[in-house]
């Protein structure tokens, strides 16, 4: 399976609110991070949590500044985000 994005990619979450399990934090949606790993491929949780039939997709370790996702601090906070999630800033 190929990744869409690179080391070092500037990306965008998704701001899109749901209606059901997800694992993109709120606080997390819709906010500019940079791509800093890959974790491979794995079943979407999302899909996994509503019974839908496994979708594995790429997994990335996205960096976020604290001031991007708070409005403050001089930290960096990094998830795990399926490429569902993401798009390119």
């Amino acid at each position: 399976m190929s990744e869409r994005y690179a080391l070092g990619a500037r990306v965008r979450t998704s701001g899109v609110d749901p209606d059901h399990h997800t694992r993109l934090p709120c606080y997390a949606r819709g906010k500019r991070g940079t791509v800093v790993g890959s974790e491979g491929a794995h079943p979407k949780a999302d899909d996994r949590a509503r019974n839908l039939p496994a979708r594995p997709q790429p997994v990335y370790s996205v960096r976020f500044t604290a001031r991007e996702l708070f409005g403050h601090g001089d930290h960096t906070v990094t998830l795990s985000l399926w490429e569902d999630y993401l798009s390119d800033d």
